[in-house]
Order: C-alpha cells, then sequence, then structure tokens
C-alpha cells in the first residue's frame, strides 16, 4: 500500500477502513508511520537493539489483537501506551527471572554454608568420640597408639620412649587400633540413640 492518497489519510481514517473490511494493510500503514518511534522508545526502556526490534515486532502482533476490542480514538497516543506498558512488563519479567536466579544462587549459597556447618559438627562429633575412644584403651596401647598417630613417631623411637620391645610397641598399636575401631562405633551408636 505505497499508494501517495493512503499515506495522506490521517491515522483515524486508516484504523476506520481497517474496522470495516478487516484488512490488515490499513494497520500495515498505521504501523510503518510509527514504527521508527516505537523501536526508539523500546530502546530507551529495553536499552538493547535486538530486544527493542523483538518488542516492536510483538507490539505489532499485540496492536493487530487487540485494536478491535478498544476504542481507539488517537491512535498515536494508544499505541505510545502499548509500548509503554509493553516494555515495562518485559522489563518486569526480566527483574523477576534475574531475582529469581539471585534467589536460586542465594539457596545454593546457604544450603553450601548448612553443609559446612554440618560437616564440621561431624567432625567435631568424631573428635570428640575419637578423643574418648583413646582415653579408654589400655595404657598400653593409649601410649603407643598416641605417640604413633599423633606425634608421628616410628617403631624404634615409641620402644626406646616406653621401654617396650620393638615386637610388643607393634602388638600394641595392632590391637590399639582395631580397639579403637570398636570403641568409636560403640560410641557413634550411642550417640544416635
Amino acid at each position: 500500500m505505497n499508494n501517495p492518497d493512503i499515506q495522506q489519510l490521517t491515522d483515524q481514517e486508516l484504523l476506520l477502513r481497517f474496522k470495516a473490511d478487516h484488512n490488515s494493510d490499513w494497520i500495515g500503514v498505521l504501523f510503518d508511520r510509527y514504527a521508527l518511534l516505537l523501536l526508539g522508545m523500546c530502546m530507551k526502556y529495553l536499552k538493547n537493539e535486538e530486544d527493542a526490534r523483538d518488542a516492536v515486532q510483538q507490539i505489532f502482533l499485540k496492536m493487530l489483537a487487540d485494536i478491535n476490542k478498544h476504542e481507539v480514538q488517537y491512535f498515536r497516543a494508544w499505541i505510545y501506551q502499548v509500548t509503554k506498558n509493553y516494555c515495562l512488563m518485559q522489563l518486569r519479567q526480566h527483574h523477576m527471572k534475574y531475582k529469581e536466579e539471585i534467589s536460586d544462587k542465594h539457596i545454593g549459597v546457604i544450603a553450601a554454608e548448612q553443609e559446612d556447618i554440618r560437616q564440621h559438627q561431624e567432625k567435631d562429633v568424631m573428635l570428640e568420640n575419637m578423643e574418648q575412644a583413646i582415653n579408654l584403651l589400655n595404657p598400653e596401647q593409649r601410649v603407643c597408639v598416641q605417640q604413633f598417630y599423633l606425634q608421628k613417631k616410628s617403631y624404634q623411637d615409641i620402644a626406646g620412649h616406653t621401654g617396650y620391645s620393638l615386637l610388643q610397641v607393634k602388638s600394641y598399636i595392632q590391637n590399639g587400633k582395631r580397639n579403637l575401631k570398636l570403641l568409636l562405633e560403640k560410641l557413634q551408636r550411642a550417640n544416635k540413640s
């Protein structure tokens, strides 16, 4: 519809012709008149050319769907309001999506922090149980286990420090380790009940 006579028609005349014959070309002429202004308006709100172009297309489709639902007196004012509302809705949706993403990340951080706290608490309980279990070992096993595992001494060093033979040190450590495991299992069961 590049007929110069059509270009001379007012917005109201184009709307009346559309309402009379439902030929979307009339709306196309109207839209062409305002497309550049709408693009500029969308750019102002959305700050992104691609989003603005998409918005203008969506607004045109919305205009086609909604034009018969409204008694439009001043097309320019009406299409500006439609455009403004569309852009504000897009910004609101983007903002909500952003808040959800932030919220999801926040939930993840909180879950990770709670997991860290839980792990620290478990380690604290395990260390308390370990200390209690070591104290329940007989004195020979306790001395040998503490020096071997906690002080990182060799069998020879432990034998030299305690006066036990090398064979006794190995036996005390081996039996102490087995008894320690049994005592820890018993303490864990006691803590759970």
